[in-house]
């Protein structure tokens, strides 16, 4: 975040450019947490006539995110459905098969998009938007 102002759009609602780790921290906090209190708060009533609103909409935010910061490391933003496919996986209740099959997919998510720095300067993606904020 860097002291530059958040483009809550751009970091949200569009797969294009770049995402530093500390922007996909935030924004994936923030997508697991409206998921949470999504899931808290609305009763299993509502959630017949909402859930096919909500969970796509933070699914394609995520998707977004998760491309950026895919972009940031000079990666494809297509990796993001392996990512997506392990979030599904362990969402609600994980059975021991599909936490077999997650487990492996999140730790890479983890390392690759969490922790490793990404690229310095330009790449095919976009500036660096450590650059950009520093400007």
């Amino acid at each position: 975040m860097n002291g530059a102002r958040i483009d809550w759009r751009n970091l949200f609602a569009t797969p294009v450019g770049r995402c530093s780790r500390g922007r996909f921290w935030f924004a994936a906090l923030a997508l697991l947490f409206l998921a949470a209190i999504y899931e808290a708060v609305v009763g299993p009533t509502m959630k017949l006539f909402t859930f096919w609103f909500v969970y796509p909409a933070l699914l394609a935010s995520g998707a977004c995110v998760i491309s950026k910061r895919l972009h940031d490391r000079g990666r494809t933003g297509w990796w993001a459905a392996l990512v997506l496919l392990g979030v599904v996986l362990v969402w609600r209740e994980p059975s021991a098969a599909r936490l077999l099959v997650a487990l492996p997919i999140m730790i890479w998510s983890i390392v690759e998009l969490g922790l490793l720095a990404g690229e310095q300067g330009a790449n095919r993606f976009g500036a660096s938007p450590l650059a950009a904020a520093a400007a």
